[in-house]
């Protein structure tokens, strides 16, 4: 029997005291510090000994330091064994790409403006629920911006500052899978720069290109930047306002992108899509600021998880001359990223390249599933 229940963050606004908006900092500013210190530890360690630490041994020397340090002492200490984990998932990954072949990017020091969050854990055990407060050790009651009910059992929160405040972001389990009536519908779906998608059907969704709206904005803020002294109040201000710009295209694209996979969730029981590799394709620099404006990695990800909540099917097809092959006859028809229309000689089909991949992918995709296109 299928799951009924899935994994869910909520995330809220927080309204914090000017208090404890400063005790927020200090923590962040700590736990920094816990993080440069035990990366530095393991890089001495491994030079001068050969020694490779790992991130239980370090958690062990955490009761000596909160017994020697009062900063350490006045943080609760799942959020500084978190500090650890953290610290040890980027070596886990750094070897994981060593192992593939890839750039490997060793773990680095965090910069003040480059860490900006810290977690509890475990709700219950340093942080709670109280009448609509969040409660966390050491800190106090903070107020919450309630903007939807949090469903499922909370199991750990996440506190992150951003340019325009405070956030908490809970991790619940056992959230009930809102399901939707199968509609019997099923549908290829072709990313683009053109259009942002392009189904099957041969509906075209608008791509809004919200950075390259914004593009004007942001270099006059930046240019604001680039005049302040460095060190400055003046500085330090218009950095806000270039981190406010950037902040609203992120979320006018996650609303759009949001807004676009409800809509295809909620009309189709399963969705075929390319499985696309947008790491390498941001290589080429001459689509890379159209490719990241676009944002398919986010999309697809945001797809995938609201098919899961909905009870739907969201699946990845290979993407191999889906825009070559001829949706009618299957002949291959090769022609360059800048010819736009697909026409085929052998069966006279003519319609968008985009159109035309669409419609492969959803017969690749049948063809996956066992079905005859």
């Amino acid at each position: 029997m299928e799951q009924q229940t899935v994994c869910k963050t909520f995330k809220y606004k927080l309204k914090p005291t000017p208090e404890q908006e400063r005790e927020l900092e200090r923590v962040v500013m700590v736990c920094r510090w816990l993080y440069n210190t035990a990366l530095e530890q393991r890089i001495t360690l491994y030079r001068q000994r050969g020694i490779s630490l790992t991130r239980y041994s370090q958690e062990a020397e955490l009761k000596d330091l909160r017994a020697e340090m009062a900063d350490y002492a006045a943080i609760h200490s799942h959020v500084l064994q978190d500090v650890l984990a953290r610290l040890d998932k980027t070596y886990q990954a750094f070897f994981r790409r060593v192992r593939m072949g890839q750039t490997p990017g060793f773990p680095r020091f965090q910069g003040r403006e480059r860490y900006h969050s810290f977690t509890y854990k475990e709700i219950g055990n340093g942080a709670r629920l109280d009448n609509g407060f969040l409660v966390l050790s050491k800190i106090g009651r903070i107020a919450v911006r309630w903007s939807r009910p949090l469903a499922g059992t909370p199991k750990t929160v996440t506190l992150s500052r951003e340019v325009d405040g405070w956030y908490a972001s809970f991790s619940c389990v056992d959230v009930p899978k809102q399901l939707l009536e199968p509609t019997g519908q099923e549908i290829g779906i072709d990313v683009g720069l053109e259009s942002f998608a392009t189904l099957a059907d041969g509906t075209m969704i608008h791509n809004p290109r919200y950075y390259r709206q914004a593009e004007r904005q942001l270099k006059t803020a930046q240019r604001r930047v680039s005049r302040r002294k460095k060190g400055s109040k003046r500085r330090r201000k218009a950095v806000r306002l270039l981190a406010k710009a950037h902040l609203k295209v992120k979320r006018q694209r996650a609303d759009f992108q949001h807004k676009v996979a409800l809509k295809l969730v909620q009309q189709y029981d399963t969705i075929y899509h390319e499985d696309l590799q947008v790491a390498n394709m941001l290589k080429n620099h001459h689509l890379a600021k159209s490719i990241a404006d676009a944002g398919w990695s986010a999309f697809m990800s945001i797809l995938s998880h609201k098919a899961a909540c909905a009870g739907r099917k969201v699946i990845a097809v290979n993407p191999a001359y889906t825009s070559q092959i001829c949706s009618g006859c299957g002949v291959v028809v090769s022609k360059g990223l800048s010819v736009r229309w697909h026409s085929c000689l052998e069966c006279g089909t003519s319609l968008h390249r985009d159109h035309n991949a669409a419609k492969n992918i959803e017969r690749a995709g049948r063809a996956r599933r066992g079905e005859v296109a």
